[in-house]
């Protein structure tokens, strides 16, 4: 008898264990991380930018309103893909070896990333919508990703990659639609749901070529949007930024205004036709008799408004996933994170796209809502980087950090339990030559108030900007005899953060790493 008793102990025990164990499990904190592509601070009206009152994006301000809104994230490096490998890695580009969306390093997708120590950790991980990493994507459960030759996929007709190398064409449909029922339907039909999840839910919107969907065509058509204060800069002391291709009157092609081709044209001649204007010369107009002002006027208010009316079919999409969350009860215990891979100039310094160290591109939009930690209405201004998010999302989760990692958890900012910076600059760098832009390759050091930038490819120049006094960054400061001090004392802080981050390459190492052209294949390639 005293024999069975001990065995029934042992069966109680373990089956309290296996109990107790799943229960912890359950009760990690879920994480949504929502991410969209180029979306600039100006069109989230939670910033309160010069467009708030235009356009409003109330779904995305409830994670605000409810959460923390930071002002000062910033990315290491303003393109698409080296952003997201830092994100996904919590490592600088140079770190983790994909540094240029054209042909410049290849993400290995056999490195350690936080869903992968998210998914060892028994949570069930998915991604769903645009990737652009160009090797097929591990450490999840479940993906479904955009995929076409660039990377990039397409906002009609998109075409998505699965596991197994599975391809599925989502014809007739559009793609913040399909992110957004894909995403909805995972959550509800989830294989184990006494698993956390992490589900990243990533939208094309709002990339280039800013193709609004089915309803939001009409959107704003009867508004005359406000312009930025550096609408019409001169570039005055800033050889890089003058010698750019990202002026809206001088290299924004005809697709991107959506002017209708004439008819009878060869699908070569449409192509170089639709281009036509984005490099340097190629002048178009849409109206000769325009002034040069009237021109671009016009084409501001033409890229911009289906910029807006993108954005705002994402943040539909957002509200109706929020709601989700709401009615089916997950919302109290999960994190919901809204971010972009970088910002976008929305005519501030007469530009579109992203590429400089300047605010509006360097900057990321971070909002966080998590009612277990923090305040509802929070508003930080410590200066955070985008390798920050997988130790503090892995901190969050109760999951340990890897000693490699180079970003750093800001939970205790999140959780108000500390007064001291963050940190006192961030190094940022960026590789990418001539594609697409003509931007110079550069880095540089932001503090609170300084940002030092040193052009080094085809240049050898530097900007020093006071953004306390010149927050539009339009006065160069460099060559001002009075900044020798403050200009040594940047240089020796830019040097250490180098140091610190591992980049010990000199200028000519490093016009070799924007000299190298690897060609991407785009294809399901699973790692190990």
């Amino acid at each position: 008898m005293k024999k069975y008793s001990i065995i029934l102990v042992l069966l109680m025990s373990f089956f309290s264990c296996k109990t107790v164990k799943k229960e912890t499990i359950s009760q990690k904190p879920n994480i949504l991380f929502i991410m969209t592509d180029d979306h600039a601070l100006a069109a989230i009206s939670a910033y309160k930018g010069f467009l708030a009152e235009v356009a409003p994006t109330p779904n995305i301000d409830r994670i605000a309103n409810d959460g923390m809104r930071f002002n000062n994230m910033f990315c290491t490096n303003s393109i698409c893909g080296p952003s997201r490998a830092s994100i996904l890695t919590g490592k600088y580009a140079h770190v983790n070896g994909f540094f240029k969306n054209e042909g410049g390093g290849d993400f290995n997708g056999a490195q350690q990333t936080f869903p992968k120590l998210l998914q060892k950790a028994g949570y069930e991980t998915a991604v769903i919508g645009k990737w652009h990493l160009g090797t097929a994507p591990t450490g999840f459960d479940y993906y479904k990703v955009l995929f076409n030759k660039e990377g990039q996929g397409s906002y009609f007709d998109p075409v998505f990659e699965m596991a197994n190398d599975s391809i599925v064409e989502e014809k007739g449909k559009f793609s913040t639609t399909v992110i957004k029922d894909d995403a909805i339907n995972w959550l509800k039909n989830r294989k184990d749901d006494t698993k956390p999840f992490m589900l990243m839910y990533q939208f094309k919107a709002p990339h280039r070529p800013w193709d609004p969907g089915p309803g939001y065509e009409n959107y704003l058509s009867d508004v005359t949007l406000p312009y930025p204060e550096t609408f019409n800069d001169d570039y005055k002391g800033r050889k890089a930024a003058k010698d750019s291709w990202m002026r809206i009157d001088g290299h924004m092609n005809r697709k991107d205004v959506k002017i209708k081709p004439p008819s009878g044209l060869t699908e070569e001649e449409l192509i170089a036709w639709n281009k036509y204007g984005n490099n340097d010369g190629e002048f178009w107009t849409p109206n000769p008799k325009m002034t040069d002002q009237e021109r671009k006027n016009w084409k501001y208010q033409r890229y911009v408004k289906d910029y807006l009316r993108v954005v705002k079919g994402v943040d539909d999409a957002i509200g109706e996933m929020l709601n989700h969350l709401e009615v089916s009860g997950l919302a109290e215990n999960t994190i919901i994170v809204y971010t972009s891979d970088q910002g976008f100039y929305l005519g501030e310094h007469g530009w579109f796209d992203k590429r400089f160290m300047y605010e509006e591109s360097m900057h990321m939009p971070l909002l966080i809502k998590y009612p277990k930690k923090i305040k509802a209405g929070s508003v930080n201004n410590d200066l955070i980087l985008n390798v920050d998010y997988a130790p503090t999302l892995l901190s969050l989760a109760g999951v340990e950090t890897p000693n490699d990692m180079q970003g750093k958890s800001f939970v205790p900012v999140l959780e108000n339990t500390t007064t001291a910076p963050f940190r006192d600059a961030v190094y940022y760098h960026y590789y990418e030559y001539p594609y697409w832009h003509n931007v110079q390759p550069h880095y540089g050091i932001r503090t609170d108030r300084y940002k030092l930038i040193h052009y080094y490819y085809d240049m050898d120049e530097w900007e020093l900007f006071d953004l306390e006094k010149d927050p539009n960054e339009t006065n160069n400061i460099y060559d001002t005899k009075e900044n020798s001090a403050l200009i040594a004392t940047l240089k020796t802080r830019l040097a250490s953060l180098k140091k610190e981050n591992k980049m010990d390459l000199s200028d000519e190492e490093l016009k070799e790493m924007t000299d190298i052209r690897i060609k991407r294949r785009y294809r399901v390639e699973p790692a190990n």
